[in-house]
């Protein structure tokens, strides 16, 4: 038992590690410190610009960077699809169906293609961005929906550059991506409506 324990902990690591790449990228900005409070202008309260975000120790295989930025703090529930009855006879009561959390993460930006140098400056622009979720490309200004939230800055170098469409989602970058992380890191920043 012990066996098949250890077993199956080693394949989610090396299958982690496979799509993870080594945790080794610092990313910094000028803007706001690891777990610090995330400006107003870099909100949906000010701007909605991009902070400015810079990167150190991009392994020499990189070929290109991707940013991923979401809040799993956000969360939002729908309502489960109703139980199916058996036979033509429905019942005449009503269905009580439960809420349930359909997701957990609302993303803020999907980025790729960057050049692997050490720095992008605020509302950086470029025309490999998929959809964030609103459903537009581009960066939207982190906006919680109530208390604290976190937003992780997340930066993955690439040994290759990647061809997305515009309308691509964080899971259709992942998945290309996946395979092909050299290394990543991460900055997180914090953001509540009622204490800025």
């Amino acid at each position: 038992m012990r066996f098949l324990t250890t077993s199956l902990a080693l394949v989610a690591f090396v299958t982690m590690t496979a799509f993870t790449g080594k945790k080794c990228i610092t990313v910094t900005s000028y803007a706001f410190t690891n777990n610090g409070y995330i400006p107003v202008k870099y909100t949906c309260l000010g701007q909605s610009a991009s902070p400015p975000l810079a990167f150190g120790n991009i392994p020499p295989a990189a070929r290109s960077l991707a940013i991923v930025v979401d809040d799993p703090d956000y969360s939002y529930t729908c309502k489960a699809d109703p139980p199916k009855t058996k036979g033509k006879r429905k019942s005449k009561k009503p269905v009580n169906t439960p809420m349930v959390q359909k997701d957990s993460c609302f993303v803020d930006w999907v980025i790729w293609n960057i050049d692997t140098g050490s720095f992008i400056p605020e509302n950086f622009k470029n025309y490999n961005e998929g959809l964030n979720g609103l459903k537009q490309p581009g960066y939207t200004g982190v906006c919680p929906s109530a208390g604290l939230h976190h937003y992780h800055f997340k930066v993955y170098a690439l040994d290759i550059k990647l061809n997305l469409s515009k309308n691509c989602s964080k899971a259709e970058l992942e998945k290309l991506m996946d395979g092909h992380i050299v290394g990543w890191g991460e900055i997180v920043g914090v953001f509540d409506k009622n204490y800025r």
